[in-house]
């Protein structure tokens, strides 16, 4: 499968588009004024702890006060509370962890009142964006991640990604990550590390080590609310965790962003340097690619297929329902067979839809009504591997005896939304028109308008091609009766962009008149 990044860089926001065998699967956008992002690390200051939630809601400068909940303090609280204080006093001169005393884990089911009060200082992390009228939600579980590993801390504890299967390769990781690791830190194991060098791995915990340093170092003397480390701009955490040996071709538009991506690549990712190219053509990258085209045929309510079938998608706060819909096309002659390839089609199109929406929650789906128990059991096996490639955590049901699906997807940021309507530029959204059958009279009025304006000027029309056909009809036609009135000959071409009742006129060097 070919994996492309198409990113398009403009001065308010980036937008990278992620391709699968040319077909767009996942949609990013980051403005430039985008100050709390998912990974970003902030000294916030507790503003309330409300016990009926068992949360604390906390001040990290955003509009709205952000969500930190008992279950996301994380068992090392009290050590990271520790280090805090003392990394804000000047009493913790270093950030290395080796003689760092570790305090006790809090317990699992305490209280929020137990362990943080009004105006205390504390350092999290952006579990979640802001969404809808919701402000960030945070955690306490303080991660740092890179490409082949996330650095954890006040533990010893190094896991290994489920995804790499081979024991031995899991084993020497394991050993490998013990050796070099500092004490009180623990390290995820990310896939893209399997049969990696001690070299590569080695260069990464340094890498991180050095983040977490740079935390500690901002720490002293801050008063919260203080952002004190940046995820990385989205195109460069994209590439961290997407860039695989199945990628072939990162194509980006502006110059700047070609270097930084250039100097992490060289940098990381030297493997797949190669694969990164300026973009230079005229037209816009998007267009270029034909992005825009799907971009437009994608979102919106209604998403149709190559087989006429369609769904149909509604959100609401609470949850999104998907409705499916066979069209007028289905086949008669087998009806089980001919649904199951609906719903098959279906789930495909739906799978493709949630990552490109990023829509998140609980997601209900409503397929064709199946009876074939083997064929209910193939739709929802094929749902799962439609999703295998889906990188947000996600848990799919089986079929309820309703024809039901039920999925639920993590959610991180706002779904992406994007509305594919345009205003009618014929009735600027009235619904109503000027008579088609005054057109010639308007062009007429304009062409006398012109030639008594600029009497010896040239003069050329473009129409649309409905509307260039009628003037040329017949002999004699109206641009010969045009051309019998002023004498002079108005060159007259179709242009099929134009809706039908639009027009325009240009001078000898073809430049437009203005004539409003």
């Amino acid at each position: 499968m070919d994996k492309e990044l198409v990113i398009n860089s403009s001065p308010t926001e980036v937008e990278i588009a992620f391709l699968e065998d040319s077909k767009l699967v996942e949609l990013h956008r980051q403005k430039s004024n985008n100050n709390f992002m998912v990974g970003d690390i902030f000294l916030g200051r507790v503003t309330k702890t409300v016990s009926g939630l068992n949360a604390a809601f906390v001040d990290i400068g955003h509009s709205k006060e952000a969500f930190l909940h008992y279950s996301d303090l994380g068992p090392k609280l009290n050590s990271l509370n520790k280090f805090t204080r003392q990394s804000i006093g000047g009493e913790l001169k270093q950030a290395s962890l080796n003689d760092f005393k570790i305090e006790p884990d809090i317990i699992k089911t305490g209280k929020i009142s137990s362990v943080l009060k009004r105006k205390d200082p504390i350092l999290v992390q952006i579990l979640k964006e802001p969404i809808s009228t919701k402000g960030p939600r945070l955690t306490s579980e303080i991660t740092i991640p890179g490409r082949y590993m996330v650095l954890t801390l006040f533990n010893s504890t190094v896991s290994v990604s489920k995804k790499i299967s081979n024991q031995e390769e899991r084993k020497r990781l394991h050993l490998l990550m013990e050796s070099i690791k500092p004490a009180n830190f623990g390290v995820i194991i990310r896939t893209a590390a399997e049969g990696k060098k001690v070299a590569d791995l080695h260069d990464e915990m340094s890498l991180l080590v050095e983040k977490w340093e740079k935390v500690h170092a901002q720490l002293k003397n801050a008063q919260p609310p203080t952002k004190l480390l940046s995820e990385l701009d989205k195109p460069i955490s994209l590439l961290r965790d997407l860039v695989s040996d199945s990628f072939n071709k990162i194509v980006v538009n502006d110059k700047s962003l070609h270097s930084n991506i250039k100097a992490f690549m060289d940098h990381l990712v030297t493997e797949k340097a190669d694969i990164l190219k300026l973009y230079k053509g005229k037209k816009p990258i998007f267009e270029a690619y034909g992005i825009n085209r799907q971009i437009k045929s994608s979102f919106g309510k209604t998403a149709t297929m190559k087989s006429g079938a369609y769904i149909v998608i509604e959100s609401t706060e609470a949850m999104h329902v998907i409705d499916v819909n066979s069209g007028p096309k289905m086949s008669k002659k087998d009806q089980a067979e001919a649904v199951l390839a609906v719903n098959l089609e279906s789930a495909k199109e739906i799978a493709r839809q949630l990552r490109l929406r990023d829509i998140g929650g609980l997601i209900v789906i409503d397929f064709i009504d199946m009876r074939d128990a083997k064929h209910r059991k193939e739709l929802y096996q094929k749902m799962v591997e439609f999703m295998k490639n889906d990188r947000a955590q996600h848990t799919i049901l089986t079929l309820s005896k309703f024809g039901l699906m039920q999925i639920t997807r993590q959610r991180t940021r706002p779904a992406v939304q994007i509305n594919t309507a345009e205003q009618c530029p014929v009735c600027n959204g009235t619904g109503k028109v000027n008579a088609s059958v005054l057109l010639i009279d308007d062009l007429e009025r304009d062409i006398d308008f012109l030639f008594e304006s600029r009497p010896s000027g040239k003069l050329s029309l473009k129409v649309h091609p409905f509307v260039h056909a009628y003037i040329k009809k017949g002999v004699p036609n109206i641009q010969m009766k045009w051309y019998l009135k002023h004498n002079k000959w108005i060159k007259v071409t179709p242009d099929p962009e134009y809706h039908l009742l639009e027009y325009h006129f240009y001078d000898g060097n073809m430049d437009e008149i203005r004539m409003h």
